[in-house]
């Protein structure tokens, strides 16, 4: 773990400071989770937004960096958050469990428009159908992305769907410019959690981002792998007895087609 360095001052702290300390101490000795969370180049509306949803679960400070340090400093028990502190970091005090608060973080998340020059998560495609633009300089814009339309009800609809930006790419100010009238939004924003700490378990956890949309789509997947996987080998549980029971009807029935045939074949050969 990587030492903080204590800054030495010529001049007392204010008594402001002082008392950020004596919260962030406070908080920490009557919670459950300390969690660190990003906040850098989230605007202040999402924050704001976000800080609302968290009422009643979580209590989220962003004090400065130097009385955050001195506080897990002259708190044993928080020293193992100390390396991640970084610039624009909430801190948030909460009686949930670390991944339980980490969920709740990407519930909240914001969708927002894309900008110029940023870099596209995922390939950015124009979805067919209608729109509410007007037939007008839209028309030009829309042909220089290669998207196909044609003119319903006196607005413009798209033909077929789109990929104007790739995965990795720089997002040029022209397609920004049409996807901020379409109103599609690539990008969320939000608290991006760093560390946690429990104060029950004495447990420091990293890499805590939970998403629970692609958590259920990674067990649905893995069950339905796993679920023939166990009738195969005659795993007997609440969600194989049916499928077994089935199997054992199906291999019963063709049993019994055997049997009758051999009892036939022994018949004829005895005539």
């Amino acid at each position: 773990m990587t030492k903080q360095k204590t800054i030495k001052r010529e001049k007392p702290i204010p008594d402001k400071k002082l008392e950020s300390v004596k919260d962030i101490i406070k908080e920490s000795k009557s919670k459950k989770t300390i969690l660190l969370a990003s906040i850098k180049n989230l605007p202040s509306s999402q924050y704001n937004e976000i800080k609302k949803k968290l009422r009643g679960k979580a209590e989220v400070m962003v004090p400065k960096k130097s009385m955050t340090l001195r506080a897990f400093e002259s708190f044993k028990e928080l020293k193992e958050l100390e390396a991640q502190v970084k610039d624009n970091v909430a801190i948030l005090f909460s009686d949930l469990d670390s991944f339980e608060l980490a969920a709740e973080l990407n519930e909240s998340r914001s969708a927002v428009k894309a900008k110029a020059g940023q870099e596209a998560p995922e390939d950015i495609e124009i979805p067919a159908g209608p729109t509410e633009l007007v037939p007008g300089p839209a028309i030009s814009e829309l042909g220089a992305l290669g998207i196909q339309i044609m003119i319903e009800g006196g607005k413009i609809s798209i033909k077929a769907p789109k990929v104007i930006v790739k995965k990795g790419q720089k997002i040029p100010q022209n397609a920004s410019e049409i996807m901020n009238k379409l109103d599609i939004k690539p990008f969320t924003v939000g608290f991006e959690p760093i560390a946690s700490f429990d104060m029950k378990e004495k447990k420091l956890f990293l890499n805590i981002r939970v998403d629970k949309k692609q958590t259920l789509e990674d067990l649905n997947i893995a069950y339905g792998k796993a679920l023939p996987f166990a009738v195969s080998i005659e795993y007997i549980s609440e969600d194989t007895i049916k499928l077994l029971i089935a199997k054992a009807g199906m291999h019963e029935k063709a049993f019994g087609k055997y049997t009758d045939n051999v009892q036939q074949e022994n018949a004829g050969g005895n005539k």
